[in-house]
């Protein structure tokens, strides 16, 4: 049985560009869908956050504001109640050894933006991992995780891998827009990754080795399923 990690944010506020604090979590549909893709594929799924802290659901996510029906919201938190010893009791990141695992898979929502993306205890997991050849997979904005992964001499790691995340253009069109921390698309350029966007909100899942990426909450089990097939063919 393949084991795998699932990181979460445990975020509550995001400092948006104008200076002003806005709640944020996780995305429902990340965690839910990919989890329950991950289990179905028979894999062991440990969660963990900084601190152990448990992670919060981002409430836009369950909402039409956030875009979504209320039949899948309702899916979703049926799902998210079936974890929620996990969710209530989750792994130290701190102490989680990557050698313990088969993957390391990292779902969004804006909060990885607070605190995935400058994680030391996590950049360290993602360079070990990586250095290893584990399959990393990040989601959506859980890709802007990636970025607390850093060379001896600061540079990226994931510099000059092809990759996707959440698009400039869906910002504007459905996230924080101008008032966002950061475009991730274009940061990730900035530091040297190669971005692959499909149409925004559209199911877009790109592989280059050990590292799986999908760009929204609709590749969540695009993004699980890719993840399994990656450790299906080690």
């Amino acid at each position: 049985m393949s084991k795998i990690l699932m990181i979460v944010s445990a975020a509550t506020s995001l400092e948006l560009a104008d200076g002003s604090a806005h709640p944020t979590g996780f995305w429902a549909e990340e965690v839910a869908a990919s989890h329950k893709a991950l289990r179905a594929g028979g894999a062991q799924v440990d969660i963990a956050t900084p601190g152990a802290v448990r992670p919060t659901v981002d409430a836009l996510s369950l909402d039409a504001r956030g875009g979504v029906s209320e039949e899948d919201a309702q899916e979703f938190r049926a799902y998210l109640d079936s974890i929620d010893d996990q969710l209530a009791h989750p792994l130290p990141l701190a102490e989680v050894r990557p050698s313990d695992y088969d993957a390391l898979y990292l779902p969004g929502g804006h909060a990885p933006m607070a605190d995935l993306a400058h994680d030391a205890d996590l950049g360290r997991l993602l360079n070990e991992a990586d250095a290893r050849g584990t399959t990393v997979a990040a989601l959506c904005h859980g890709v802007a995780a990636l970025l607390s992964a850093t060379t001896p001499d600061g540079a990226f790691t994931f510099a000059g891998r092809t990759l996707t995340s959440f698009a400039d253009e869906e910002e504007n069109q459905g996230g924080l827009g101008e008032n966002t921390p950061f475009y991730l698309e274009s940061l990730l350029r900035e530091r040297g990754a190669t971005v692959e966007t499909g149409a925004p909100w559209s199911d877009t899942v790109v592989v280059d080795g050990n590292l799986i990426t999908g760009q929204n909450p609709q590749s969540s089990t695009a993004t699980a399923e890719a993840t399994l097939k990656a450790l299906a063919e080690r």
